[in-house]
């Protein structure tokens, strides 16, 4: 095992990026694994099993990616401003693979989060790793996916592209680009494009639009159930910063920081469009 002492680039608060508290756990491709904890001093400590490893665990942890802009920016935002005050180090973690960021963006078209939760992990319990490469997923026949429970199109269409595209080269590609080559799939839609654009490239600027967290803040602040697209016009207003934004404000939401934004209110909107359907 080695170790590095690593000073965060701006404002960061390690537990704020994930849902496992003050320790992250990580594995890597090619068996390799990772853990990060954050010191009082604000420096992160990570042991990893390589300096690789160290590298990789640094860019998925996003230490070095400084979103002072964004908090400057933002801090008096209308409907951003009490959770970027509130929460100035959070910055959301990335996978460690630009497939396993897909696999995760269409096993979360499902409505219930758990559930999506459920099926990726019984996928990669099937793949034999916790960091798939497109090859893990690519092996696999769209039935036996299907077997583990997602829907035939869906498996065939993570089958497909994990065949013919070589995802990590994404990453040399602008994001239109990627969304553009992702959207070809009539199964992959502008949320599953932010999933891998967020978790597999790391950037911000591709807003998860359609995320049912955002249909719910964007139905309590109009009163009336918004369809997902709709979603996008919470989002424009971030330019660049969108993808982070969108981060930010799912955090706010479920924390009560988003001002006129209450979950009451969107439960009241979403049953009112359900008997009207």
């Amino acid at each position: 095992m080695v170790e590095a002492v690593v000073t965060p680039r701006g404002r960061y608060v390690l537990e704020l990026g994930h849902f496992g508290g003050r320790n992250w756990q990580a594995a890597l491709p090619g068996g390799e694994h990772a853990g990060a904890r954050q010191q009082l001093d604000g420096r992160v400590v990570i042991r990893a099993t390589s300096d690789a490893a160290i590298e990789r665990a640094r860019w998925m942890l996003a230490l070095d990616d400084d979103h002072s802009e964004f908090v400057r920016r933002f801090r008096t935002d209308q409907l951003l401003g009490r959770t970027v005050r509130a929460l100035p180090g959070l910055r959301p973690h990335r996978l460690a693979t630009v497939a396993h960021a897909l696999l995760r963006g269409i096993c979360g078209q499902l409505i219930q989060s758990s559930r999506a939760r459920q099926l990726e992990r019984q996928i990669l319990r099937a793949a034999g790793t916790q960091a798939p490469e497109r090859d893990d997923l690519a092996r696999f026949a769209p039935a036996r996916l299907r077997a583990q429970g997602l829907a035939m199109e869906r498996a065939s269409a993570l089958v497909r592209v994990c065949r013919t595209l070589d995802l990590e080269r994404l990453r040399d590609a602008p994001t239109a680009a990627v969304a553009a080559r992702l959207g070809r799939e009539r199964t992959i839609g502008p949320w599953t494009c932010g999933v891998v654009v967020l978790a597999g490239l790391g950037r911000w600027d591709h807003g998860l639009v359609g995320d049912l967290g955002l249909v719910k803040l964007m139905s309590a602040l109009q009163g009336r159930w918004v369809e997902p697209a709709e979603t996008a016009d919470l989002l424009a207003p971030y330019g660049e910063w969108q993808g982070l934004a969108g981060a930010y404000l799912l955090a706010g939401w479920s924390r009560g920081l988003i001002p006129g934004a209450d979950p009451d209110t969107a439960r009241l909107v979403r049953s009112r469009h359900r008997r009207a359907a």
